[in-house]
Formats: C-alpha cells, structure tokens, sequence
C-alpha cells in the first residue's frame, strides 16, 4: 500500500470494512465519521494545512511521529465535549481498528492508539417491557386498515423473533417459511441464520400480506420487501420507529418505546421463562457471549427479588 495520505487511507479502509469485513453501511459510516472527526481535531491542533472542508492534508506518518500524545489530547477534548463514555470508547476503538490496518499493511512501524487506554464502560441493564405491557402494545394497533394490520404484523414479527430492526426492514416474502414457522435474517455482517417465529406473528404477517393483494394487486408470492410504505417501497428503520413508538403512546405505556426495546423485552422474557443462553445468543445472532450475559442482570434482579420474599430467612 503505497498511499500515505491520511484522508485516503480512511477511505480505503472503510472500504476494505465494506468488503473485506462485510460490515454494514450503518457501520462503515460510523467508522468513516469517527475517523473524520480526528483527522479534523489532527490537523487544526497540529497546525497542518486543510486543502478542502472534507480532506485535510495529513500523512500518516505525521500521526505515527505525533505518537500517543495527540491521542490523549484528543482524548481529553471528547470528555470536555460532555460525550458518553459509550461514545468516546467506540471513537478510540475506530481509530485503534484504523491504524492497526495501517500496520499491517506497512503504512506506519508501530500503532500510535496501541496504548491509549479506553475509558471503563458502565453496563447499563438494558430497557424491556413486562409481558402484560408487551401485549397492551400489540393490542393498542387497530388492524382495520391496510396500515394497521402492516403494523401489528411488524409489532409481533419484532417481539416473535427479537430480531434487529434492520434484519425486519431487509427481509424479502421469499424470507417467511409458514411451513418450518421460521425467518431467514440477514444479520450483522451479512451473517445469515434461521429464527423461529411464533403463530401469531405469522398470522399477522398472513392477515397483512391478504390485504396487501387485495387493496394494492400486489401477488403474495413476488419476490418483493415483507413490509412495504405506503408508495410500495421498503420499509425505513426510522419508519419502524415511529410505528412502535405511535403504538406505545395509543397503549398508553409511561415510558418510550423502540424497536430495540422489543428485542429486549423478547431475550429477557425468553431467559425468564427458563431458556438456556446459548440458545438465546443463537437467537439474537450475538457473535459473542458476553454481548447476551448482559440480560441475565435484567433476570437475575427479579430472581433475587423473588428469593427476598419467599425465603423464611432472609
């Protein structure tokens, strides 16, 4: 790799993210953006020419001599920013990714994040629904329209299957199996696997899609997106949200609701209802345990709970 120029070298390896990595765009944006925020901070702090709004002239071998120090400059600055810790520890680890690319390609010696040290992460318990509050959200969805029934069918496929709210927008019709009641989902980097969805997810998806050829003539075993707008394209994540928020608020639930909240009302209530959580990793499409343990805090308050109030001896 001949290249030096440290705005090039960012577009490559996003590149190289994009298709060597098959990560996703959401993903390789949140890359090229963290990386584009230091190359801006780089350059002004280091008094080094800008030869346009988007490519300041930096060489990577200017980061390399810079060495650690500009990293905890940089460093510092986020936290005067007032940015999350969750924020500022995925902006370090972009850049760590980063120069270790340039490592290993010869670009640099030696990578210069190697001994930042990322900030402690608190573990937040993540955000569920009871299972009463589940089914008043599935509920609060009049399904007397083509809209409406769309959108309990997305309802009860999200909280079915737990799925992402983008593996939901990318599945195609050919995806849904009635026979097997399972989902072919297209995961996080483009990992795909097999999920079970429950009958009444399916009806819904059914109801909807009956409605569908009737109301738009749209043949119920074209090759097109599951979930549709209201011009027949494919659902946007940001559309989802605001169907699952709009059911939240006619639901009359006292807290905001995501999709996300959905997937992990589901992992939790699956955990809570005895199954193992390995079977659950597989589920979610978690590639590592650890990212899963972290719903077994969420079971583990309301076993403790449960063990204060029945136990004699407390």
């Amino acid at each position: 790799m001949n290249e030096t120029s440290l705005y090039r070298l960012i577009q490559q390896f996003v590149d190289f993210l994009s298709i060597e990595k098959g990560y996703s765009a959401n993903t390789c944006r949140a890359y090229a953006h963290d990386l584009g925020d230091f190359l801006q901070y780089f350059s002004q702090n280091r008094a080094l020419p800008i030869t346009g709004d988007t490519a300041p002239d930096v060489d990577a071998t200017d980061v390399e001599a810079a060495g650690a120090m500009i990293l905890r400059s940089y460093l510092g600055s986020l936290h005067k920013q007032g940015l999350k810790k969750t924020s500022i520890a995925r902006k370090i680890s972009s850049i760590r990714s980063f120069f270790n690319f340039l490592e290993r390609y010869g670009v640099i010696r030696q990578n210069p994040a190697g001994k930042v040290l990322t900030p402690k992460q608190e573990k937040p318990v993540p955000a569920y629904l009871t299972v009463d509050d589940v089914f008043r959200l599935l509920d609060a969805v009049d399904t007397g329209t083509l809209i409406g029934k769309r959108n309990r069918a997305i309802l009860e496929t999200l909280y079915s299957t737990g799925i992402r709210v983008s593996e939901l927008v990318g599945l195609n019709r050919e995806h849904v199996d009635f026979s097997t009641k399972s989902l072919r989902v297209l995961g996080k980097g483009n990992k795909e696997r097999i999920v079970p969805i429950g009958k009444k997810a399916l009806s819904a998806i059914e109801a909807y899609q009956a409605e569908l050829a009737a109301k738009k003539k749209i043949a119920k075993k074209s090759h097109s997106a599951l979930f549709l707008n209201k011009n027949m394209g494919r659902l946007t994540t940001r559309s989802v949200a605001r169907v699952v928020d709009k059911a939240a608020i006619t639901a009359g639930l006292s807290v905001p609701v995501s999709p996300h909240d959905l997937r992990h009302s589901f992992a939790t209530h699956m955990l809570d209802a005895g199954l193992d959580l390995r079977v659950v990793q597989e589920l979610l499409g978690h590639s590592q345990l650890s990212t899963t343990q972290k719903y077994t805090h969420v079971s583990m308050d309301r076993l403790m709970a449960a063990y204060d109030q029945a136990h004699p001896r407390k």
